[in-house]
């Protein structure tokens, strides 16, 4: 992928839909190889969608799409994408799409992923000795589950035939780079404009925010105090070690965070931490010893007090209702599909 390809050759696309996908990144794939045959004149760029069985694919917004083939029809595309989205922890691993991934990767054919599909790609071991990236929501959790898999922030990476991007408008600048790789920056300006999308973005290009725009606050002791608390989920510091850290005294970190949040900054760690619990229970199927020592609690027993009064209810109930919920939505979608036949 490093490497320009030559103009001549086509280029076919295969995009695998995964339930519960991201529409907003699919279309962000689709509409610039469209740009692009519009204005070369040519349909230079083919593209071709599956679902593993070869029925219709919902959206996690609700919207049902149909595709071309089933993945036992995939073959040799020049650049094949899973597209996922929200719940992609709970897809079960097709066998099929994975022999046929790996015979891709093999032959020396592209392949990637699209927002959270990157965790697909993990459990198929596609990435290792790979860089990679995923939506942010899922970037703590896909750390914690393939600790040995070099995955960033950044919106999109390119690394030799691998490519993911994190989602959304992210995966229009992965594919306007593509495009530059194959035809150059010009025409890639030219599918930016037609967009109306002004400002291209490079793959290291943070997928958040900066902490002042979230928090709507620009004192600095208090964002490097938070900065802090992030870095710090597993092993908590001191209120008296925060405060050395941003050279104020306890009592004035303290002041800070009940002007700004109306709380201490233990409370304040104490949210984040359990937030990042949250996550993990939901997204991993870490034990809930594991879940606790990741986010700095020493025991389970306080673990759980902490978190049933915050969320009123129990790590393991979280983790039991949660499932419950996710099944019984997704077995509310196979009924209303079955019914609409």
């Amino acid at each position: 992928m490093a490497g320009s390809v030559r103009t001549s050759e086509r280029q076919r696309i295969a995009l695998v839909l995964l339930d519960n996908f991201s529409m907003i990144a699919f279309s962000s794939i689709i509409e610039p190889l469209r740009l692009a045959n519009r204005l070369i004149g040519d349909d230079f760029y083919e593209w071709k969608t599956y679902s593993i069985a070869g029925s219709e694919v919902s959206a996690s917004n609700g919207c049902r799409v149909s595709v071309d083939g089933s993945i036992e029809e995939l073959d040799d595309a020049d650049i094949t994408l899973l597209c996922a989205g929200v719940d992609v922890e709970r897809i079960p691993l097709s066998r099929e799409l994975g022999i046929r991934l790996r015979r891709l990767n093999a032959r020396g054919r592209t392949y990637g992923a699209v927002c959270t599909a990157s965790y697909v790609l993990a459990r198929y071991n596609l990435l290792e000795g790979r860089r990679c990236t995923i939506h942010w929501e899922n970037l703590r959790s896909f750390r914690e589950e393939f600790p040995d898999v070099e995955v960033s922030a950044d919106i999109f990476a390119i690394d030799r035939n691998c490519i993911t991007c994190a989602g959304g408008m992210a995966a229009l600048d992965m594919m306007l780079r593509v495009i530059a790789i194959q035809h150059g920056a010009y025409l890639a300006h030219e599918i930016a404009e037609m967009a109306l999308y002004h400002n291209i973005r490079s793959g290291e290009s943070a997928q958040r925010h900066d902490l002042e725009t979230r928090t709507g606050i620009s004192n600095t002791k208090i964002l490097d105090a938070i900065r802090i608390m992030d870095l710090h989920i597993e092993d908590p510091l001191s209120c008296q070690q925060l405060a050395m850290t941003v050279n104020l005294s306890p009592r004035q970190l303290e002041r800070l965070f009940r002007r700004h949040f109306d709380c201490t900054p233990g409370q304040y760690y104490l949210k984040l931490r359990l937030e990042t619990a949250r996550d993990l229970l939901r997204r991993t199927n870490r034990a809930v010893l594991d879940v606790a020592i990741a986010c700095g609690f020493a025991s389970t027993s306080h673990f759980t007090k902490c978190y049933r009064e915050r969320y009123g209810c129990t790590p393991t109930e979280e983790r039991q209702n949660y499932f419950w919920a996710q099944g019984s939505r997704r077995n509310s979608n196979t009924t209303a599909r079955a019914a609409s036949r």
